[in-house]
């Protein structure tokens, strides 16, 4: 029963070590890759976040992987991520691919019912969304647009009536 919960000194002393020595590696990878890769989260950059945490529990856990393979894994993937977004910023096509395109739920006012049911996104999610930027009622919204990050963007109705050029690119379905 003793093993069961303290098998040996060593194998504490390994795990302290070496979560210490992966925990600033990770850091100094991070750091270094530039502020793109702690942003605000999209789908890609979720997997990479994951990713790198079941690595530093691998590292941490494991004793058939050692600190240098880790430190390999952590840049490898933090490497592809760069890669990937530094691709991402400069080849639309591949930025689209990778983060997909903003999507428009209400449009001056009303609800574009396809949209909702395509981004499974329910009519209370959207109240909850105009609520939260102070706005009483749908008509005074211009736009509700679920963003590539999973957030909502609420642009209030402006009075002159043009189409507001944050909403530039913003894919729509149903009705125009």
């Amino acid at each position: 029963m003793e093993s069961f919960f303290f098998d040996n000194g060593l194998a504490l002393l390994r795990t302290l070590v070496i979560g210490l020595l992966a925990y600033v590696a990770m850091i100094l990878f991070l750091r270094i890759s530039g502020r793109r890769t702690l942003s605000k989260m999209n789908a890609f950059d979720l997997v990479v976040t994951v990713s790198l945490g079941s690595t530093l529990a691998t590292i941490l856990l494991s004793k058939d992987v050692t600190l240098a393979q880790g430190c390999l894994a952590f840049a490898l993937l933090i490497g592809m991520q760069y890669a990937v977004t530094w691709t991402s910023v400069r080849v639309p096509w591949v930025r689209k691919a990778v983060t997909g395109e903003p999507l428009m739920l209400v449009y001056q006012g009303a609800m574009l019912h396809q949209a909702l049911l395509h981004s499974r996104v329910t009519e209370d999610e959207i109240h909850a969304a105009t609520r939260a930027q102070g706005l009483g009622t749908l008509s005074e919204v211009e736009a509700v647009v679920l963003e590539t990050d999973g957030s909502f963007s609420v642009v209030k109705r402006s009075n002159t009536g043009a189409l507001t050029s944050s909403l530039q690119g913003v894919k729509r379905l149903g009705p125009q």
